[in-house]
């Protein structure tokens, strides 16, 4: 273990995330050696009584080794995944940096170890290609790369190397605890693998390293197709059928995480085998829950995303007079209309009460059909009719003031409605619907 610039074309600041452990203070030691333009990171989690005296430790280190230090104290937790929340906690931090001091490179200590702890979680999770593969030794993000450069080694090497060149470090005695689904794969299977063969990790690490460069291949194939496939942030299912099925599970990864701004912890197996059954299903209209309050909604040949935390209440009830707007449709009285289609609605102001109102589809809903005089489901009509179901819940209906149904603007009138030539019957009010023009 020695230089480990030299294979990086680097130029700028490098940010390194130091925690004051063994790994991170054998990173910065190889670091400092090799550039002057070192920004030392440390979070303070504030959930050990060691935590202050470690930042301490980092704060009068950097001053002795003249590097620029910036620390961050996390005051509260609120998530009860507290290694997620931390892990969030940590790369906004890092992010902050990063622009602070315009740095394009991230430089984390994990090493072979953790890539064998990673890539054994992940498989035991359910993940893709990429997650398969654990953890990247470069992983490139919008404008900064992530390195590692101590995936080659064990934690054997480095703590012979911190004794070598008398490095101090602080040990963290949460990792002894089981209650850390990592620390269970580090406490008990990882001794396993080694007692097996000491250099298990070089075999996980090339491992790590094919699968990535498949990994790479399929993002080719789906961006190939993406474009006919996830349009506006809706995915036109007829296009994704057409495509392989493991391309299409690929493609559900890849718009999944662009829904979770890439949080790979929310996305595994079971969920992208779910949203498969959703499209599946023969039923027209399915909704199905995501993580963190996500809605997956499915229409006939479509498929899009609700923020449900987002959502507000759809009901309205509009008076009618001469003219009103709703949802890109405008209602307007008019004088005469040549036309006699659903568009249409011609009424007679004897047979019903004032004032007329627009108002949205209500659970119980039912029109009496115009030539059959029957009873019939304003729900069923939309079913039979194919409108998505989000539209169903803003759908305008038009009543009168005792609330009867008059007319399913496009699709169904009422026995209130009159033809235009039906005998014996008189009208004196036409309402015409007309889509808005852009």
């Amino acid at each position: 273990m020695d230089k480990v610039l030299d294979k990086y074309n680097l130029d700028g600041y490098i940010v390194v995330g130091v925690s004051a452990g063994p790994d991170s203070m054998c990173l910065l030691h190889l670091l400092e050696k090799e550039t002057d333009k070192l920004i030392v990171c440390h979070i303070n989690h504030k959930v050990r009584k060691e935590s202050d005296e470690e930042e301490e430790y980092l704060r009068k280190y950097c001053k002795e080794h003249n590097l620029i230090f910036e620390e961050h104290s996390i005051k509260e937790y609120i998530e009860h995944n507290f290694e997620n929340e931390a892990r969030k906690k940590r790369y906004a931090f890092y992010e902050k940096i990063l622009h602070k001091y315009n740095s394009k490179y991230l430089f984390l200590a994990h090493h072979g170890d953790d890539l064998i702890e990673t890539v054994l979680m992940k498989i035991v999770r359910g993940s893709n290609l990429e997650g398969y593969s654990g953890i990247k030794e470069i992983n490139h993000k919008n404008d900064y790369d992530i390195i590692r450069p101590l995936l080659e080694y064990t934690k054997e090497d480095i703590l012979e190397y911190n004794h070598k060149h008398h490095i101090k470090y602080y040990l963290d005695y949460t990792n002894d605890s089981n209650d850390y689904t990592r620390n269970r794969y580090r406490n008990t299977i990882l001794p396993l693998l080694k007692e097996e063969d000491k250099n298990v990790h070089k075999k996980f690490l090339r491992y790590s390293k094919i699968l990535n460069e498949y990994d790479e291949y399929l993002k080719y194939l789906v961006q190939k197709n993406i474009s006919k496939i996830y349009i506006d942030k809706v995915i036109n299912l007829d296009e994704l059928k057409k495509i392989d099925t493991f391309l299409i599970k690929n493609t559900l990864y890849y718009i999944i995480n662009n829904i979770y701004g890439n949080r790979a912890n929310i996305i595994n197996e079971n969920l992208i085998n779910n949203i498969l059954f959703t499209i599946n299903n023969k039923t027209p209209n399915l909704t199905l829950n995501l993580p963190n309050n996500i809605i997956l909604v499915k229409e006939y040949n479509k498929m899009y995303f609700k923020d449900e935390n987002k959502t507000v209440n759809n009901n309205y009830k509009i008076i009618f007079k001469d003219k009103v707007e709703l949802n890109n449709i405008i209602f307007t009285k008019e004088e005469k209309e040549e036309s006699d289609n659903n568009n249409i609605c011609r009424l007679n102001s004897s047979n019903i009460k004032f004032p007329l109102f627009f108002r949205n589809r209500r659970d119980g809903d039912t029109i009496i059909l115009k030539g059959c005089n029957q009873h019939k489901k304003i729900k069923e009509i939309f079913i039979e009719k194919k409108i998505p179901k989000e539209k169903r819940e803003k759908y305008p209906i038009l009543v009168d003031n005792n609330d009867n149904i008059l007319w399913l603007p496009g699709l169904k009138k009422s026995i209130f409605c009159i033809k235009k030539d039906e005998n014996n019957q008189n009208y004196d009010i036409i309402i015409k619907a007309s889509e808005r023009e852009e």
